[in-house]
């Protein structure tokens, strides 16, 4: 069964079709139903599709809110034997979830809220399979610089742009984010993990400024521009797709 569209971002199929190829991969490696931990998973934006696609999936989540969301969604889809809840944060995965256990590890829209984002992706790392993988998705630094530019809040700009964390605290709407990321701090961050880096695209190069192209023709070009040097780089969001290897 394939990954059905999880995130509601116009274009983000870039994204799915490198989920759906791990899920094909995990199955080929003798794994029926693969498993699947969704750090931070909210309300089960991709833990609901990824349940619809025949896998098992533990979502770990503090938020109550998002968790009844989440439980809703899930009987509403008819998967919810397929989805388990720890209501935890990230600092309690080592106790809350056996090490080497999931063929997938979701980390989407994590370490830009986490207090130690390199402990946060350790721990990440730690629950990973050997030969599982680890998928990261993270806001762009770059992205945020030429949004506010083109807005013409060019100090902003500029102090996001100069800010080691990509962040201009002044300036985030209820403080929501902690830090961003570029190419260069998200690769040395995964490699940090002792992950190996597959895959590391775009998503949204375009998707959320263009208001008049056809889904069809925006999907084909996000999936032509994702992995494509600089329109990588100023895409709304990074992806990574990474690779744990066994000791």
């Amino acid at each position: 069964m394939r990954l059905e569209s999880a995130s509601g971002v116009r274009g983000a199929d870039v994204v799915h079709r490198v989920l759906d190829a791990e899920l094909t991969a995990a199955r080929q490696r003798g794994r029926g139903q693969p498993v699947v931990v969704d750090v931070g998973g909210g309300s089960g934006g991709w833990a609901v599709p990824l349940a619809r696609a025949g896998c098992a999936v533990t979502v770990v989540e503090p938020n109550p809110n998002a968790v009844a969301t989440l439980h809703r969604r899930a009987a509403d889809e008819g998967v919810a034997s397929r989805i388990t809840v720890v209501a935890e944060d990230v600092e309690a995965l080592p106790s809350a979830i056996a090490e080497r256990s999931a063929d997938l590890v979701l980390a989407h829209g994590l370490l830009e809220v986490v207090d130690d984002p390199a402990a946060a992706l350790a721990a990440i790392a730690a629950v990973a399979a050997d030969g599982g993988a680890v998928s990261v998705l993270v806001a762009n630094r770059y992205a945020a610089v030429l949004s506010r530019a083109m807005a013409g809040r060019l100090t902003e700009a500029r102090e996001l742009l100069e800010s080691a964390d990509g962040v201009v605290p002044s300036a985030e709407p209820g403080g929501e984010l902690l830090r961003r990321f570029d190419v260069g701090g998200l690769t040395r961050l995964i490699e940090a993990a002792g992950l190996r880096i597959e895959v590391l695209q775009g998503h949204g190069v375009v998707s959320d400024a263009v208001a008049d192209a056809g889904d069809g023709e925006l999907t084909a070009f996000e999936q032509a521009a994702a992995g494509r040097s600089p329109l990588r780089e100023i895409a709304a969001r990074l992806h990574v797709l990474a690779r744990k290897h066994g000791a």
